[in-house]
C-alpha cells in the first residue's frame, strides 16, 4: 500500500508516511464469469492507400471469428465499475465450488446486479474486444472502425472473488484502498496535494504573463522601427518637376 500511495505526481509527498491503517477486511466480492463466440462483421479506412490513388484513406471491410471465456462483470453494488474493472485479472483457474466453501465464517456480499443486467455489460465488453481484434487487421493508421458483431453461445456463471477492502486516514480524512486477493493488483481512492495544483496553476500563469510580455515588446518594436523610415518628399518632386517646365526652352530661341 505504501508503495501505490507513494505514486502520482498530484498526491501529497508526506502521504506513504503519514497515512495510517484504520481498518482491513478480507471480503469476496461477487462477479459473473461470461463466456461466447463471435463473430464480427467489420469496415473502417486504412490510411495504407495502393499506389496513384488520389485520397490519403481507403475503405476496407472483413469479418472476424473469436472465442472468449473468463469474462468478468462485477455484480457488488459496493464496488465502483471502475474499482471493479481496476482489480482485475483474476485466476480462476484457483476457483473452487461454493459447496467447497465455508461461507458461514467469511465475509461475502450478495448479488445485487442480476444476471439480465449483467448480459448488456457483458456485450459491450466483447464488442470493445471484438473491436480492438478486429483493428489488427487494418494496415497502418485506421478510422471510422465499426464492427457488427453476433454473440453466440452466450452463457454466464456466478463466482465470489477475494479483495481485501482497506481504509486508511490522512490529514483526519478517511479515504478506501483496494487490493486483489490474488495478484495484489491495488486500486483505491488518494487525497490530492493543493499545494503542488496551487504551483502548477501559478507557473502556468506565469509562462501566460511572461509569452505576454514578450509578445508585447515584439509589437513594441516593429511598430517603433516602422515609424522611424523615411518617406520621400512628393511635395519637392512635384516642385522641381513644375519649375522645370516654366523655364524657357534654349532650343525654341
Amino acid at each position: 500500500m505504501r508503495r501505490w500511495l507513494g505514486q502520482g505526481f498530484w498526491r501529497p509527498s508526506d502521504l506513504a508516511q503519514q497515512a495510517a491503517v484504520t481498518k482491513m477486511t478480507a471480503v469476496f466480492v461477487p462477479y459473473w464469469i461470461f463466456t461466447a463466440r463471435t463473430f464480427t462483421y467489420w469496415t473502417a479506412d486504412s490510411s495504407h492507400t495502393p499506389p496513384g490513388a488520389r485520397g490519403n484513406w481507403v475503405p476496407m471491410s472483413g469479418e472476424h471469428r473469436g472465442s472468449y471465456s473468463g469474462l468478468l462483470v462485477g455484480a457488488s453494488s459496493v464496488l465502483t465499475p471502475g474499482e471493479t474493472s481496476a482489480l482485475c485479472p483474476f485466476d480462476l483457474g484457483r476457483a473452487v465450488p461454493t459447496n467447497q466453501v465455508d461461507l458461514e465464517n467469511v465475509i461475502f456480499e450478495q448479488f445485487r446486479v442480476q444476471r439480465k443486467y449483467a448480459r448488456p455489460l457483458a456485450r459491450q465488453g466483447l464488442e470493445s474486444l471484438e473491436r480492438a481484434a478486429c483493428a489488427e487487421y487494418v494496415p497502418g493508421r485506421n478510422r471510422n472502425l465499426k464492427v457488427n458483431v453476433r454473440l453466440e453461445g452466450l452463457s454466464s456463471e456466478p463466482v465470489l472473488l477475494p479483495i481485501w477492502v482497506m481504509a486508511y486516514r490522512y490529514q483526519n480524512q478517511v479515504f478506501r484502498f483496494l487490493i486483489n486477493g490474488q495478484t495484489g493488483k491495488a486500486t483505491g481512492e488518494a487525497p490530492t496535494s493543493w499545494k503542488k495544483l496551487f504551483v502548477a496553476v501559478m507557473i502556468v500563469i506565469a509562462i501566460l504573463l511572461s509569452l505576454l510580455l514578450f509578445v508585447g515588446l515584439v509589437s513594441a518594436s516593429v511598430t517603433a522601427h516602422s515609424g522611424g523610415v523615411q518617406m520621400p518628399r512628393i511635395d519637392n518632386a512635384f516642385r522641381v518637376a513644375a519649375v522645370s517646365a516654366m523655364m524657357p526652352c534654349i532650343h525654341c530661341r
